[in-house]
């Protein structure tokens, strides 16, 4: 039996964006560290990956798993993980108008979202990219002045300059390097003369705001702008800036690649595969450094032959599971890592956090015993098809929809609620409308 545990307490502003973000079935951004449950296994894989990226190396991951089953808050996890270990991080959700690659801009939308969801340890909820430039010098100017030298002696600036065109000349060797590294420079001697309107103009330009090369040319002085065709080139440099400007590395999270999988156009969906498969080559064979990649989705916009991922032959050889693998052998070592539903005993630790999260938001003493948990999850688990189509976020809205219906009407019981037809567990939406021939495998619902 789950022990009954003193739980930290959460404060008011994170216990409301949990609870209001889990009833809206959406992953909160913060304060996922007070209802994680499971998952140690691929944690511990996807921050092995980031050891390697922090060493100057690259990786490349898939996060596949049906919708609801807990991508998205596995993807969140990494975030907060790799943003306490001086990460960058950069996220992303594909849409219709955000893709990897298209005609009509689509690759660089992805970019300028990236790009805007640029967050760090210190400025959690994206729009970093100004922070980190400015970081960038203020930590050259603090390491010359820690070795002695103070801002009014003569060959101070001199010795800052040198080190920030040790960061810029590094870069010049990439494509497009130079003129990353132009930018770069530009962004610095307008720091140094105060001047905020080409800062300005330069944050513009990494931002991929710039339609056409002649207002870039206009304003900055330069013939280059970020396009459709070349954005993943600037992530890598970014990537390597990074690291000269004090951080471990960048990593890029990628979410919904079903989008990709609804592209209409075949000739569209195979671009943006073979743009996956360039970057995945790249992470493998040592062409990006201090870059990591995740990217997620589910299974069958992955696995589908047709208009999946796989139907890309060059990606599927080298995605696909080996014979051990699909012999039900788990291998987190893999591009691929496949989501295993929650145990049992992780989804009443689960239930059992949200009811304490719950109590301590709206003041009241928790009623709930685990012996009523239990009966919640026997009722919602024990449905025809809740082996395949009920997920944690099913439980997860369903759960606290119950509390909330307690905490309004205290004249309502756990046996009483629980019992009557009152509180409707509807079975979510599928595909193929085949749920009475499911075998009802949660039926029997054990600790």
């Amino acid at each position: 039996m789950a022990e009954m545990l003193q739980r930290p307490r959460v404060p008011k502003r994170i216990a409301t964006v949990l609870v209001n973000s889990l009833k809206g079935g959406v992953v909160p951004r913060v304060g996922l560290p007070y209802i994680t449950v499971g998952r140690e296994a691929e944690i511990s894989a996807l921050l092995r990956d980031l050891d390697i990226v922090a060493e100057g190396g690259a990786s490349f991951r898939f996060v596949v798993g049906r919708y609801g089953s807990g991508k998205s808050f596995l993807l969140q996890t990494i975030r907060n993980h790799a943003m306490g270990k001086n990460f960058v991080v950069a996220d992303a959700d594909l849409s219709p108008e955000r893709r990897l690659q298209g005609t009509k801009g689509q690759g660089l939308a992805t970019y300028r979202e990236l790009v805007r969801n640029l967050s760090t340890r210190t400025r959690p909820e994206g729009g970093a990219l100004t922070l980190v430039l400015d970081r960038w010098i203020a930590g050259v100017q603090s390491s010359v002045a820690g070795e002695g030298m103070t801002p009014d002696q003569p060959g101070f600036e001199a010795e800052v300059e040198r080190r920030i065109y040790a960061v810029i000349n590094d870069l010049q060797e990439l494509v497009h390097g130079f003129d990353f590294a132009r930018l770069l420079s530009s962004y610095y001697r307008a720091h140094v003369e105060g001047d905020d309107e080409t800062k300005a103009y330069v944050a513009k330009w990494f931002r991929g705001e710039y339609r056409t090369k002649t207002e870039a040319k206009s304003e900055l002085g330069v013939n280059c702008i970020i396009t459709d065709e070349d954005w993943y080139d600037y992530i890598k440099l970014l990537a390597r800036f990074l690291v000269g400007a004090g951080y471990a590395g960048l990593v890029i999270l990628v979410d919904e690649l079903v989008n990709l999988y609804k592209i209409p156009n075949a000739i569209s969906r195979q671009y943006n595969y073979e743009k996956i498969l360039t970057m995945y080559n790249d992470a493998l064979q040592g062409r990006a450094e201090y870059l990591g990649v995740i990217m997620s989705g589910t299974p069958q916009c992955v696995e589908d032959r047709r208009r999946g991922i796989y139907s890309y032959e060059a990606l599927r050889s080298r995605l696909t599971q080996g014979r051990f693998g699909r012999e039900g052998m788990v291998d987190l070592l893999a591009p691929v890592i496949r989501l295993q539903p929650l145990t049992h005993e992780e989804l009443l630790v689960l239930v059992e956090k949200l009811a304490d999260i719950h109590a301590g938001l709206f003041g009241y003493e928790r009623s709930l015993t685990e012996d009523d948990l239990i009966e919640f999850l026997q009722l919602e688990l024990g449905r025809v098809g809740a082996e395949t189509h009920i997920t944690p976020r099913e439980v997860i809205r369903d759960f606290i929809e119950m509390l909330d219906i307690m905490w309004q009407d205290p004249s309502v019981t756990v046996a009483g609620l629980l019992g009557s037809g009152d509180f409707v567990h509807a079975l979510p939406e599928t595909n193929d409308g085949d749920d009475a021939d499911v075998a009802p495998g949660y039926a029997e619902f054990t600790i």
